[in-house]
């Protein structure tokens, strides 16, 4: 019995230790846990100092309390000296990276305004080349609505622009603003095929004071006396260029003046619709759904008035050189959508006030180019009513920002 007793006794203290020996392997992982775990052994110390396994337990005790002292002391000292390094980096890009993305947005800008006059430029300049030697305005429209359709649709297609949903009830609305737009185009085109490109631009230059009238009538908005002051000079400019211009020719003239009432009818009707349309839509959405309508609301009617004209025989018979007339319509074509687009984006991105001051200085570069361009002789007075009424622009779309003072009771 005794060497039973005896035999059992060493099992003992391996037990301890294999038990202390896993403790003290957590404790290097571990040493919050550990220190948690080891405080209920310190009665074993007192009851026996010469017991391996207390030995044992003292051992890991001082390892694991020397390493929990030190180590809450030096790393959070170096994460903050991190976070501190990291902060500050931060801040210095932000810093940098600020008037990079200023700069490239205003780089960004300077070149839609650029293309927005070239390709106005390069409109006028074939769209003139056109409708001098093929003199039905109605066709060429027609043939700018298409290319037109086609861009739209390959935009959509090609999911360069978000394809919109549009109801019945939407269409039917749009459909007014479709109407005056095909409208609006197809006198502009007359007035170009019977007057110089410089003179149609000076007429146009009157919008201003249908917009005003248009506005008054069906918007309610009324002008405030800067703004009435500002259209004087306006219709006196035209005036006096309209009186001296060499062209002159009473069919462009009220086609240009026609255009204008249409152009700014559209606008008035165009804000009509944005109010009441629930579901928004923006511009360059409208201006295309705008464009594939005008296409198929006017081919028919070019075909009744002027026929099929535009065919390599009818051309031929005529005399003319079908390929580059073919070019030159396919570029004006590609310019007038191109104009108008980029003309949405512009106003995307500017007030207003900005986009009207850069028409007007648009207006200014396409009558300049396309007299240094076709030579149009032009005479002092000419010049001067061109530059009053271009002043007068200029004018009206500084005092449009004065709003009128509320009338107190």
């Amino acid at each position: 019995m005794q060497t039973a007793a005896f035999t059992l006794t060493p099992s003992l203290p391996l037990l301890k230790s294999r038990r202390l020996s896993a403790q003290s392997s957590t404790l290097r992982f571990a040493p919050t846990r550990v220190s948690a775990s080891l405080k209920p052994n310190t009665a074993a110390l007192n009851c026996s100092a010469n017991d391996d396994s207390s030995l044992l337990s003292r051992r890991s005790w001082s390892v694991s309390s020397s390493d929990f002292k030190r180590r809450p002391w030096t790393s959070p000292a170096l994460d903050r000296s991190r976070f501190e390094v990291t902060a500050a980096a931060a801040e210095s890009s932000d810093e940098t990276d600020e008037p990079k993305s200023s700069l490239f947005k205003t780089l960004e800008l300077g070149s839609l305004f650029g293309l927005w006059y070239l390709f106005n430029i390069y409109f006028n300049i074939y769209n003139k080349q056109v409708l001098k030697v093929f003199p039905y305005p109605a066709t060429v429209t027609g043939i700018q609505f298409a290319v037109g359709t086609v861009l739209v649709l390959l935009m959509w297609g090609l999911n360069l622009y978000k394809k919109p949903k549009i109801t019945g009830a939407q269409l039917a609305a749009i459909l007014p603003l479709a109407i005056v737009h095909t409208l609006g185009n197809l006198f502009t085109n007359m007035s170009l095929g019977k007057v110089a490109v410089s003179f149609t631009h000076t007429i146009k230059a009157s919008e201003p004071f249908f917009s005003v009238i248009l506005s008054a009538m069906f918007l309610g908005e009324i002008p405030t006396p800067w703004v009435v002051a500002s259209l004087l000079p306006i219709v006196g400019g035209v005036g006096l260029a309209s009186v001296t211009e060499a062209s002159f020719n009473w069919a462009g003239f009220w086609s240009a003046m026609a255009s204008n009432l249409t152009n700014q009818s559209r606008n008035v009707l165009s804000k009509k619709v944005m109010v009441k349309d629930k579901a928004s839509m923006d511009n360059i959405t409208l201006f295309s759904i705008i464009t594939v309508m005008s296409f198929f609301l006017l081919t028919p009617v070019a075909f009744f008035l002027e026929g099929v004209k535009f065919t390599p025989a009818a051309m031929t018979s005529a005399g003319l050189n079908v390929n580059q007339l073919y070019i030159r319509s396919f570029i004006a074509a590609l310019c007038f959508h191109a104009y108008q687009q980029v003309s949405y984006m512009i106003l995307a991105r500017v007030s207003p006030v900005t986009h009207s001051v850069g028409n007007c200085v648009k207006r200014v570069v396409v009558i300049v180019s396309s007299v240094i361009f076709f030579k149009t002789p032009v005479s002092p007075i000419n010049s001067l009513g061109t530059g009053i009424a271009l002043a007068g622009v200029f004018l009206y779309s500084r005092v449009k920002r004065i709003k009128a003072k509320p009338k107190t009771a």
